[in-house]
This record gives structure tokens, sequence and C-alpha cells, in this order.
């Protein structure tokens, strides 16, 4: 009877641990959010101090399997359609409650200390504007990559460029390999180039050349009964200022 109760505990103890607790917000974010999330939530416990809201960043692709094999996220913030659809399919989010947040782009950058041309066009030849490696983020297996490989493929560059690709697990290793000039050149979201000022934007890539890199938020399934995620998505959406923020980080609308 004793081990019995025990067992019972033990249960009650592991259901109450997979909920998020009353006043309490897990948000799952893409990467580039980092620093523009970070701020939104420090104005929203200014207004609301006896909530906490606790961010995760991952990949879009790395964040959606996380949240198939376990989820604690109340809101997802994600620019990859396809891991909505993966959640959705899982009764981890409702699609139809994914509302468009703001917009992004994808852009070359070098070293503030070099030069280095950028043509938006098929004609131009980018693989011998510079010598050295090509900064990515990784291409097959994460959201960036995946844009950029769309681009390069789209604007016939990829095959030339193919060799001088150094592959980066995350931005901030790609932004360093650029700054202290083990790439001439990299690839990210405008969003991350203006978090260094060791770097500079020399071109923006077409907006044709890839998907669009439009970020989406979403209450999970779990977060719709959380007031406090509700409350936190509203004041996303509603408060001016934090589309001022977003602004300032680069974000923009659609066009």
């Amino acid at each position: 009877l004793i081990m019995l109760k025990q067992l019972g505990l033990f249960c009650c103890l592991c259901t109450t641990a997979s909920f998020t607790l009353a006043g309490e917000v897990n948000v799952y974010a893409a990467p580039s959010l980092t620093n523009a999330l970070t701020d939104i939530i420090k104005l929203y416990q200014q207004q609301y101090p006896d909530s906490k809201v606790t961010p995760v960043f991952a990949d879009p692709l790395t964040m959606a399997k996380q949240m198939q094999q376990a989820s604690r996220a109340d809101l997802y913030i994600s620019t990859d359609k396809n891991s909505v659809q993966a959640l959705n399919q899982n009764k981890l989010v409702t699609k139809k409650r994914a509302k468009y947040l703001m917009s992004d782009q994808l852009v070359a950058i070098t070293s503030v200390n070099m030069d280095i041309p950028f043509g938006q066009s098929k004609q131009f030849n980018f693989a011998q504007v510079f010598k050295g490696n090509l900064c990515t983020a990784q291409l097959d297996t994460s959201a960036l990559g995946l844009y950029t490989r769309q681009s390069l493929t789209y604007l016939g560059w990829f095959s030339n460029l193919q060799q001088r690709i150094s592959q980066n697990t995350d931005n901030t290793s790609l932004l360093n390999a650029v700054q202290n000039g083990k790439c001439e050149v990299g690839i990210t979201f405008q969003t991350d180039a203006l978090t260094s000022k060791k770097v500079k934007m020399i071109g923006i890539f077409p907006a044709k050349s890839h998907d669009p890199i439009d970020y989406y938020i979403t209450l999970t399934t779990q977060g719709e009964k959380n007031k406090t995620a509700t409350q936190f998505e509203r004041f996303i959406f509603t408060s001016p200022k934090v589309r001022a923020l977003l602004l300032n980080y680069g974000f923009g609308n659609k066009k």
C-alpha cells in the first residue's frame, strides 16, 4: 500500500512537471530573435512584474523536433512553414492560429576593413570578386542554410562557390569567422549582421531568390490554455514599443 501511494505521488509530480506553472511562459524562438525577444521580455515584465517569460532559442528545424519529442512550449516563433505544419500534424499547434509578425532579409557581409562588390543579378560573377572562403550556416540542417542554398542556386552561383563554402553551426561562429578573416564573405540574416560592428553588409539577396523570410508566432495547444501566454502574445502585437524595437533591430514588414 505504501509503495502504491509513493508511486501515485511520483506520477502526480511527473504530470505536474510537464506543464508550465501559472504566470510562466515558455517561448521557443529562432536564434535571430535573441536580442529583440530578450528586450521584448524585459518590456513585458516591467508592465507585468509577476509574470515570468523563459525563452529557448534554437534553429527552427531543430526546435520543431525538440517540441515533438517533449514540448513545454507555450509560444512558438519561426520562419519555417514546414515545421509549423509538422507541429500541426502532431497537434502541438493550431495552424490557423499562426500570425505574421515581421520579416527579415538575406544579406552578404564582409569585414569592415574590406571592400567587396555585390550584384543581385545572375550575370554578376560573385565567385570572382573575392578570393577567400564563403561562410554560411549549415546548408541542409538549418533554416538560414536552406535560404542560402536557395539563393545561391537561383542566381547560378552555387557550383562556382561550392568548394569554398565553410559551413558554421551557429551565427555567432559565422560572424566571428568573417570579422576575423577566416572567411572573406559570409551570408546571414540582416538582423544578425546588424549585431556586429566588425562586419558590414555589402548587398541584399533578391527576395525572389529564396522563400520568404517571414516570422510567424503561434500559441501552442498548451499555450492556448495559459492566460499569461495569451497575454504575452497580445502584448507583442499591440505594444508600440515592441514594434519600434523590432524595426530598430532590422526587422521589417512584408514587401
